[in-house]
């Protein structure tokens, strides 16, 4: 598992135009998505010995991100998503530290025709989610009401975006901004419709 683990990191840590590390963990030629399968297994199998360091949640958000981006629409591709939300609710909830309100990433993005958006929350607040366009148009708000302190991140918690707008037609594809506001706690995120 360290092993596999510590692969992982060095994909995610390889930037375009730098040094690639070729990790094929499957042994089939090629690094990709299959791969990152492999991790995702090794992550959810039992484990005698845990890894030297831990797992942050923002890594384990990126390999989520990952994932949805290359989603293939299988059962087996989902399962795995699954498993990776999982281990971040799980790392969330064993963490030490005071939990603070957040903002990750949606998923999948690009997207077409829907995404989810993730978030956590500290402390019981309302919460409203909104869409604007790249001008800073409003296309779409939704207003969650008062929710409880807690984790936000599965498909069936994160707040859910069909693509469309306020008055129920398909948004344009392009780049859109959603904004996440939970009391005093105020983020935002960028996210890419493709058509």
């Amino acid at each position: 598992m360290l092993q596999v683990v510590r692969m992982f990191d060095t994909l995610l840590a390889s930037k375009p135009g730098g040094r690639r590390v070729n990790e094929d963990i499957n042994d089939d030629g090629v690094v990709d998505i299959s791969d990152l399968m492999e991790v995702v297994n090794a992550i959810n199998a039992p484990v005698e010995d845990p890894p030297d360091a831990p797992i942050s949640p923002e890594l384990v958000q990126q390999w989520i991100d990952m994932a949805w981006t290359a989603y293939d629409g299988s059962v087996e591709f989902q399962r795995g998503i699954t498993r990776l939300e999982n281990l971040l609710i799980e790392i969330l909830k064993s963490d030490k530290t005071e939990m603070k309100t957040a903002l990750f990433a949606n998923y999948p993005n690009p997207f077409n025709p829907e995404t989810w958006i993730p978030y956590q929350l500290a402390k019981p607040t309302d919460v409203k989610i909104a869409i604007y366009a790249a001008d800073g148009t409003n296309v779409w708000t939704l207003d969650l009401g008062h929710q409880a302190a807690g984790y936000y991140t599965s498909k069936s918690t994160a707040a859910h975006w069909d693509g469309k707008n306020n008055t129920g037609e398909q948004v344009a594809g392009g780049v859109y901004f959603y904004t996440l506001t939970a009391g005093d706690f105020t983020g935002t995120g960028k996210m890419l419709v493709v058509k």
